[in-house]
């Protein structure tokens, strides 16, 4: 692959560059759309990691996002500087850092009310209805969209078709952005026993046309490499949740600093890292922030070094790995004891496993309302709709679907709908729907 390429600042949905402004590149632009979208503020009330949290400190989606974007940057600027022989000449390493930013922003602009646990409700709500007539005209493809309904494909869906010009180019934004946003650039079908993917049938054009002009490498039929900036988007994301996660589960009271500490001594790669503020009474947040910015630092020079060595590898697009986890073994180490934590301590937490349950009662109503809603006036015409379902598509607004889309097309609108609410929408929306259940 080539950096002349693979930095392409072509817009989706446009044939050429948006003019140039004094003091915005047109990668400033990418991030500016994306902070200022509808999506990406909705994201302040979307669950990270513990719904509905009562405590002000716990992370939602959007100061996840920010902070992501933050290390992001940083991530990207380093990158830069390293390659700096090798870019076009109207780029800079600065211009590297705002790429990753904003992918790093908008790469949870696509998950659903209650994170995972909306994900796996939707998921299984399809699935549980399997061989349905209301499913017996879709393809296997379009089938493996709904079944295994996927964040970071809604995303993509989202940028590049919902946001802002709807079903007319999205957000707008740059194909290197794009390209930096996309972790798995294939459809369903090579999602794998995880089912991660990054691209809907629905959206396999653009996906097609923003590889070949991104240069990236064709593995095989829908599926091609990542781009080389997404690796570093990926590191910042994991920094995120290694360390922040820590910290949202001391908020909580699931752990305490002393259990937390030599994980993170591990992730500062200095285990007799010391500070005299651990021997006053600051508060456990307080005690946390002395650790977190060394981590942190030394987090991405570990991940810039793996980028470095592994250059080569990353444009041929044959890197497979993680640039965390072949780094600093210490980091590695870190890692992995932070995941086994949270599995072990935060994860299965009462309130949190109550709160996850309800979410999938919230989206199994909400989703039954309006996959049904669609497939009524599909089969039988707007104009004979029941009351109820002409009320429900009434509520969708611009994103319902016309009696002449397909069914997969209308059904797609009905979760662009429900995916793009917040956790207190949906859950007052269920109980409306409901009849006032309590859900």
């Amino acid at each position: 692959m080539d950096w002349h390429k693979l930095l392409s600042a072509k817009r989706f949905g446009h044939a050429q560059p948006s003019a140039q402004e004094a003091g915005r590149s047109q990668f400033h632009k990418d991030h500016d759309r994306i902070i200022f979208s509808s999506a990406f503020r909705r994201l302040g009330r979307k669950t990270q990691v513990h719904p509905l949290a009562l405590n002000d400190h716990i992370h939602t989606r959007l100061t996840h996002s920010i902070e992501v974007g933050s290390l992001g940057r940083s991530l990207g600027i380093r990158a830069g500087e390293l390659i700096a022989d090798h870019l076009p000449p109207s780029i800079s390493a600065d211009d590297l850092g705002t790429i990753v930013q904003s992918a790093c922003l908008a790469h949870d602009i696509g998950n659903p009310p209650f994170g995972h646990a909306g994900e796996y409700a939707i998921r299984d709500w399809f699935r549980q209805r399997k061989g349905e007539a209301r499913f017996a005209q879709l393809s296997a493809e379009e089938w493996a969209d709904l079944s295994t309904f996927e964040g970071n494909a809604h995303g993509f869906r989202v940028v590049t078709r919902i946001e802002n010009h709807l079903m007319n180019g999205g957000l707008r934004l740059t194909h290197a952005t794009l390209g930096t946003l996309l972790k798995y650039p294939w459809s369903a079908r090579h999602g794998g026993k995880k089912g991660k993917y990054s691209c809907y049938q629905a959206e396999l054009d653009i996906l097609e046309s923003l590889a070949q002009d991104l240069g990236l490498v064709r593995l095989e039929s829908d599926r091609w490499c990542r781009h080389p900036l997404n690796f570093l988007m990926e590191a910042a994301d994991d920094i995120c949740y290694a360390i922040l996660d820590l910290e949202d589960a001391i908020e909580l009271g699931l752990l305490s600093f002393d259990e937390v500490k030599p994980i993170l001594l591990k992730l500062c790669g200095d285990l007799s890292f010391d500070d005299e503020i651990f021997a006053t009474a600051a508060s456990s947040r307080r005690k946390i922030s002395a650790l977190r910015g060394r981590a942190m630092e030394n987090m991405v020079n570990s991940s810039v070094d793996v980028f470095a060595s592994n250059l080569d590898a990353l444009m041929a697009g044959e890197y497979q790995g993680e640039l965390l986890g072949d780094g600093d073994p210490m980091v590695r180490d870190g890692l992995a004891e932070a995941k086994g934590i949270a599995q072990q301590r935060v994860f299965p937490d009462t309130r949190k496993a109550e709160l996850e349950v309800g979410a999938y009662t919230i989206l199994g109503v909400l989703v039954e309302a309006f996959i049904e809603a669609v497939w009524e006036q599909h089969d039988k015409g707007a104009e004979n709709l029941c009351y109820r379902s002409e009320k429900i598509m009434s509520l969708m607004g611009i994103h319902a679907p016309s009696a002449d889309d397909s069914l997969y097309s209308g059904y797609m609108r009905a979760l662009d709908f429900i995916s793009g609410m917040t956790d207190s929408y949906a859950s007052y929306l269920a109980r409306q729907i409901g009849g006032g259940i309590r859900v």
